[in-house]
């Protein structure tokens, strides 16, 4: 009788013929070509019944299987003395397949185990945590140099109404010390506090010209090196500042190039 067996059940017909010899219990060095043929065989006959399709590999199996038969029927040619035997092609063909099956179960096994050394690469946080720069153009995108001018130039004559006329009169001069990393520092402190502000506010928290210059071109820094982004509805609008994400404002290499090119003598001078 055949066995019945399913097509999903095998990778090809190499595994369909494993299966059969071990389901019959046979050595694979000494099968019994016509009944492996014939239950083989019912198989196929089985597959077209119920109308399946039938990979083209299981077709040119059946067909060597029925050459073997053939040439194991034929009689020996009695002038030879040792006749190689038709199935030593397909048993050394079983016995690789049947190899490399096994070799799959083992690292199958190992995968799964706990410990195994075949894991997915962790990737590290900073590669994770690692964003592109943002180009100039886009974070400068509906603001323009003028529309910066008119602010500027509004802070710095609401910052000389305040100036005191009889103070003024006053001729002691005192130099305005700037420390330039503080305010680096101050505008890294309030944008770590505020994800998004408004230009003209934080320009009005300076207390004197050379602070709001100073703060000015913190603000350019900061621009340039991808920080923040900048944008205005209107012309003469305010502008609006947001914090590009990411920024790790706690860290930011204030000891290093940036504003090193307004640096002096340390007095903002």
């Amino acid at each position: 009788m055949g066995i019945p067996v399913k097509l999903q059940e095998f990778e090809g017909p190499l595994d369909l013929l494993l299966h059969l010899i071990e389901k019959n219990k046979i050595s694979i060095f000494d099968i019994p070509i016509t009944e492996i043929t014939n239950q083989y065989l019912e198989y196929i006959t089985s597959m077209k019944e119920q109308d399946m399709n039938i990979a083209s590999e299981f077709m040119v199996m059946a067909a060597e299987l029925l050459d073997i038969k053939c040439r194991m029927l034929l009689p020996k040619d009695p002038e030879t003395e040792e006749e190689e035997d038709p199935r030593d092609e397909l048993v050394r063909r079983l016995l690789e397949y049947k190899m490399y099956k096994y070799m799959s179960y083992e690292l199958r096994d190992l995968m799964e185990e706990e410990n195994s050394i075949y894991r997915t690469a962790a990737i590290p946080a900073e590669v994770l945590s690692w964003r592109p720069k943002a180009e100039p153009e886009e974070l400068l995108e509906n603001t323009t140099l003028d529309a910066l001018h008119a602010i500027f130039e509004d802070v710095l004559r609401r910052q000389k109404d305040k100036i005191d006329p009889v103070r003024s009169e006053f001729r002691e001069v005192k130099a305005d010390e700037v420390n330039i990393d503080d305010k680096v520092r101050e505008l890294a402190g309030y944008a770590k506090t505020h994800k998004s502000f408004s230009f003209r506010k934080l320009i009005r928290k300076q207390k004197s010209r050379m602070q709001t210059i100073v703060m000015f071109l913190a603000v350019l820094e900061f621009m340039k090196a991808g920080y923040i982004r900048v944008s205005q509805e209107n012309l003469f609008d305010d502008i609006a500042i947001e914090t590009v994400e990411g920024t790790d404002f706690e860290n930011i290499d204030i000891d290093g190039e940036l504003m090193d090119e307004y640096k002096t003598d340390g007095s903002g001078n």
